[in-house]
């Protein structure tokens, strides 16, 4: 399956695994670089470039295929050493990374003279178009399903990839709702390039996360996510749990009145105690509507090569059988 993702990555399928705090480290990265996707390394995981370096570095001897680094850009009270992040990058030889959050123009320059592909993720055509215009390589385009923040739009992929589609010269993926192999010919169907897997790539047997978190996952249905922190204008889909309720009547009690404060013990740190010790119910995380698909944990080859065959037989069977 040729796709412009699969040829401006130099990578096999067309399926991204974005980065995920906690989550993107070496190990799933490689898994899944070698299984013909595009692993990402979570870049502020790492906490400092140093250990980005020492991140890459790992990566490096599990897979000679290309992978990726995910640099995102918050607002942050103490705002992360960018600069030092994009050096151990471009040190480290990475040539593609995967930008979020606010507009990546300040790093564009530095990346780009160091021959480095950039696909920045958006949840908007406006967005999008923008990342196009700074001389991103490709956009993510996040619809309203997916897991982390989706905007404030809430514009589901079934409307946002036609509309990026229309809109965009540079090649999109799909991200938000990415599962199986049916995501990824509808995907394609609707002008996409590939996909960008959150939620179900840490439900496989190489994402470093404990057994309750993948778990958790399986047990997931369409109806166990909120979005929370909407009055704050930093909408996030999370799986729901006991924390997440106490943010869920917190915001109702307070309203618009609400501030970051006030819910910092259910958000602030809880990744760790999350990811690595296994306590579901510490905070708030991340999880993706597509959590309801996932059923069981493989491999990343196991999946990959699924996805791919699944949406080759739906091509080339269920489509082509139709007309």
């Amino acid at each position: 399956m040729k796709t412009k993702i699969t040829e401006l990555f130099e990578i096999e399928h067309p399926i991204i695994q974005g980065g995920m705090h906690y989550v993107g480290f070496a190990e799933l990265a490689a898994a899944v670089s070698n299984a013909g996707g595009l692993g990402i390394i979570t870049g502020l995981t790492q906490r400092t470039p140093e250990n980005l370096a020492k991140e890459i570095a790992r990566c490096r001897e599990m897979t000679d295929k290309p992978f990726g680094v995910n640099l995102t850009f918050l607002p942050t009270v103490n705002t992360p050493d960018y600069p030092g992040f994009v050096e151990a990058i471009i040190k480290g030889g990475v040539k593609v990374v995967e930008t979020a959050g606010r507009n990546p123009e300040q790093v564009m320059p530095y990346l780009k003279a160091a021959g480095i592909k950039v696909i920045h993720k958006c949840t908007s055509v406006r967005h999008s178009l923008k990342a196009q215009q700074i001389g991103c390589d490709a956009v993510s385009v996040d619809g309203f399903e997916c897991g982390g923040h989706p905007g404030e739009d809430d514009v589901p992929n079934m409307i946002l990839l036609p509309l990026a589609a229309d809109a965009l010269e540079i090649p999109f993926v799909a991200s938000g709702g990415m599962a199986d192999g049916r995501s990824l010919a509808a995907a394609l169907a609707m002008g996409a390039d590939g996909i960008n897997m959150g939620t179900r790539f840490i439900a496989t047997q190489e994402a470093p996360v404990h057994a309750n978190v993948k778990q958790a996952i399986l047990n997931a249905t369409e109806r166990d996510t909120r979005l929370i922190m909407r009055a704050l204008r930093n909408t996030e889909r999370v799986l729901n749990n006991v924390a997440v309720e106490k943010i869920v009547a917190k915001e109702k009690a307070l309203g618009d009145n609400i501030k970051f404060e006030d819910i910092i013990e259910e958000v602030a740190g809880v990744y760790p105690k999350v990811m690595i010790d296994g306590d579901v119910n510490a905070g708030a995380w991340s999880c993706g509507l597509v959590a309801s698909l996932i059923h069981d944990i493989p491999t990343c080859d196991e999946l990959v090569s699924r996805i791919v065959k699944d949406a080759e037989d739906i091509i080339r069977g269920r489509l082509l059988g139709l007309l």
